[in-house]
């Protein structure tokens, strides 16, 4: 049993880390490519296996029933992603956007990104997890710029400063609890395990705890895409690879906020310290509305289904700031559901903007009829995104609503507000883009549709009926986040 508890663990991590050490030397495109899916393949099985038994955590690793759900839905997304980026990086070959050179590094980095959000998922050192969020948003940074025009350039610059301003942050905070720790704990390595730090929180001088807190959500809240702290988010997602979009809201964002429920738990074990949740859940809401907000000026597609990721992990945060086994759980879901989704829609978008030559919304019309299956597939994701049944982002961003009904009623005016709004300019932008008279390209485009419709799957099964496995795993990670 413990080899095949330990094995699984080093694998999510060793294959990735191999990957992209081989993929920087594979000068091919299409081996390259295919060793990136199988790569992204194998992690996702290691992942799986993790269910069949937990190691014991030492003192740089971790698996428990909490993060086991951050790296399923991990390596699943991926691996998906991995999927659609072959045909989606073969086509930017063949115009000549991107180079042979180009695609060894990209390829490189993407097993090097996965590599670092798996370390900051599992690791129980909070200051390795700090290394290895910061070697995730250095990868993404890297592919942000990847096109090498002065507005993608620009982008990664800017995805870089802010970033680095909020890992700053989060690094400063990492340190104070350190410094909480020390006293009880005593020097070096132990003051920074995660699981003894849960175990001894309660002897710890609360008022470092509570600066420390603030420091982190504002670091890390960062890599979340929280407004005010969310500029880097549109930029980067509407000059890089649109794979790296989906990667970027279906996974990057629900890492960092993993990091964040990691030191709400820390904080919520002791008696004295300040509650976490109030702080969370305004700015969960802050961000909601004022993405919501800005989805009605947005002209670029890419741009409009990023300030959509800024949205939905506003409702995220939110969530996991009222906490309660309901709140946690719909946060949960929704978290799973948003990463699904929203991934699908850059799925689609990818393509789209490949076949039609441009990103501007007002040049894009009637893809139900040039590109069918490509224009009812971002209808789909547009529809599940906005949160229409009987779609599981339906069930959870009502699950949300109704915990906040029970608990704070006043909460739930500008939350319900905040989906309104969002709702009504998703819908009104969806209108135009799929239906109509067809502008721009009608050719057909080879694209792979198969990760889009499979997550389009899930999210439309899971809208239906949730199998009670499933449910019950939820319901005890949400009991563990209190």
């Amino acid at each position: 049993m413990t080899a095949l508890a330990v094995n699984p663990v080093l694998l999510v991590l060793l294959i990735p880390a191999g990957a992209a050490a081989l993929l920087a030397l594979l000068p091919g495109y299409r081996l390259s490519a295919r060793l990136n899916v199988l790569a992204s393949l194998l992690t996702l099985l290691s992942a799986l296996l993790l269910f069949l038994g937990k190691p014991q955590p030492g003192p740089y690793l971790l698996v428990d029933d909490l993060n086991i759900v951050f790296v399923v839905l991990n390596t699943f997304v991926g691996f998906t992603t991995s999927l659609f980026s072959a045909s989606y990086i073969a086509h930017e070959l063949e115009t000549g956007r991107l180079t042979p050179g180009h695609l060894r590094f990209y390829h490189a980095m993407y097993q090097a990104m996965m590599f670092g959000m798996n370390l900051a998922l599992v690791a129980n050192n909070i200051g390795l997890m700090w290394v290895a969020v910061e070697l995730a948003t250095l990868t993404t940074v890297l592919m942000v710029g990847l096109y090498r025009t002065p507005e993608a350039i620009e982008a990664a610059w800017k995805y870089f400063i802010l970033g680095s301003v909020g890992i700053a942050m989060a690094l400063f905070g990492t340190i104070l609890v350190y410094m909480a720790a020390q006293p009880v704990v005593g020097e070096g390595l132990e003051a920074m395990v995660w699981t003894v730090l849960i175990d001894r929180v309660a002897a710890f001088d609360p008022a470092l705890l509570n600066l420390a807190f603030i420091f982190l959500m504002l670091g890390y809240g960062t890599k979340v895409g929280l407004a005010p702290l969310h500029a880097w988010l549109p930029d980067a997602h509407a000059e890089g690879p649109t794979p790296i979009s989906a990667v970027l809201s279906g996974l990057l964002l629900n890492v960092a906020l993993y990091a964040v429920l990691r030191f709400k738990m820390l904080l919520a074990a002791h008696p004295a310290a300040i509650a976490p949740g109030p702080l969370m859940a305004v700015m969960g809401l802050a961000s909601l509305l004022f993405a919501g907000l800005m989805l009605y000026r947005r002209r670029d597609i890419k741009r409009l289904f990023a300030y959509s990721s800024i949205e939905h992990m506003g409702i995220i945060t939110f969530a996991f700031g009222m906490g309660g086994p309901l709140a946690n759980f719909a946060g949960l879901l929704h978290m799973t559901m948003h990463s699904l989704t929203k991934s699908a829609i850059f799925f689609a978008v990818g393509h789209i903007a490949q076949v039609k030559g441009t990103q501007k919304i007002t040049e894009i019309r009637g893809l139900t009829e040039s590109h069918p299956v490509l224009g009812w597939g971002l209808v789909t994701g547009v529809v599940a995104i906005a949160g229409l049944p009987p779609l599981g982002v339906f069930m959870s961003e009502f699950l949300v609503v109704s915990s906040t009904f029970a608990r704070e009623p006043l909460l739930a005016v500008p939350l319900v507000l905040g989906l309104l709004i969002a709702f009504g300019a998703l819908l009104l932008r969806v209108q135009g883009l799929a239906f109509g008279e067809p502008t721009g390209s009608s050719a057909p485009i080879q694209a792979s549709t198969v990760p889009m419709l499979g997550h389009l799957g899930l999210v439309l099964a899971a809208g239906l009926y949730l199998p009670p496995p499933l449910t019950a795993w939820f319901q005890h990670v949400a009991g563990l986040l209190g």
